[in-house]
């Protein structure tokens, strides 16, 4: 497996449809950008793939954003993709970071699932954390929010040196009828899969080895990439949105004036002359800002 990608599926006759990702590079990228404890890393790839799989769900151009923030020792982790499955992520914590269930991390906390499209009225929704792991806690909001019976599989580890994270979803389908016999015979299938198939095999033996004995219509796949989308510019913007006299303040006492992306871990600096350039800029086309 070369390339990050999801698979989407449907099974002749049957009212499930069904999502696979697989990702190593857009995995890395996101953990390589702090020293992340391991157990973070853990909980940001498992969040990396069930983001990816909602994101495949939407019917429009927009993007999804799954958060979790609590009062424990990791007080935020989130992740944003779009329909672009273009993703990224950040975590923050405090102290030491155990190993255990995702209320063991988050601690008292909830859920927060952004669904917000280019065109048309955000929509949120907030969960508690129920259940052991972030599987649960996904299947939990399908359960109460969607009415749709769900179940998602979330998993991490390592092959050769790499991270890798992978995943599936299976779901039944808004208007199928007489499905819910069909979904726990599929279920128990996918319930099988192991983590080496799911790291190390292309998505067709996969699917195979699952369910060789179903008609399954594998569609082309989709490539999934990390995006951070701050730039040089953008950071120039926020500067020019804080008062001169107090970004020449900080100019003076540091040398710089710099800003930090938690996402990506670059940091863009702007000394004096970079700083009056803007400004000067900004005051000659007042209805042209940095974007």
């Amino acid at each position: 497996m070369t390339n990050d990608s999801l698979y989407r599926y449907l099974f002749d006759g049957v009212s499930v449809r069904g999502e696979l990702v697989q990702l190593s590079d857009t995995y890395q990228q996101i953990i390589s950008s702090k020293e992340y404890p391991a157990p973070i890393q853990h909980l940001l790839g498992e969040l990396l793939v069930a983001t990816s799989l909602l994101t495949a769900t939407l019917k429009f151009e927009g993007s999804i954003t799954v958060q979790l923030q609590g009062d424990g020792p990791v007080k935020l982790a989130v992740i944003n993709g779009d329909h672009n499955q273009q993703m990224r992520g950040v975590a923050r914590w405090d102290g030491d970071v155990p190993a255990g269930t995702i209320t063991d991390l988050i601690g008292k906390g909830h859920m927060v699932i952004t669904i917000t499209p280019n065109q048309g009225e955000r929509y949120q929704g907030v969960v508690g954390l129920e259940g052991d792991n972030l599987a649960a806690c996904l299947e939990n909001y399908f359960a109460s929010s969607e009415q749709l019976k769900t179940r998602i599989w979330l998993r991490t580890g390592e092959v050769e040196g790499q991270a890798k994270a992978a995943g599936m979803l299976l779901q039944i389908l808004p208007d199928g009828q007489g499905h819910d016999t069909d979904f726990e015979h599929l279920e128990q299938l996918t319930g099988t899969v192991k983590d080496d198939e799911l790291f190390t095999l292309p998505a067709q033996d996969v699917l195979y080895r699952l369910y060789h004995q179903e008609t399954v219509k594998l569609f082309d796949p989709q490539d999934v990439s990390f995006h951070c989308g701050c730039s040089r510019e953008r950071s120039a913007s926020a500067i020019c949105s804080i008062e001169r006299n107090e970004v020449e303040r900080i100019v003076a006492e540091e040398g710089q004036i710099a800003l930090h992306c938690d996402y990506c871990g670059t940091t863009y600096a702007f000394d004096s002359v970079d700083v009056a350039a803007l400004f000067n800029k900004a005051a000659a086309n007042p209805s042209n800002q940095v974007h």
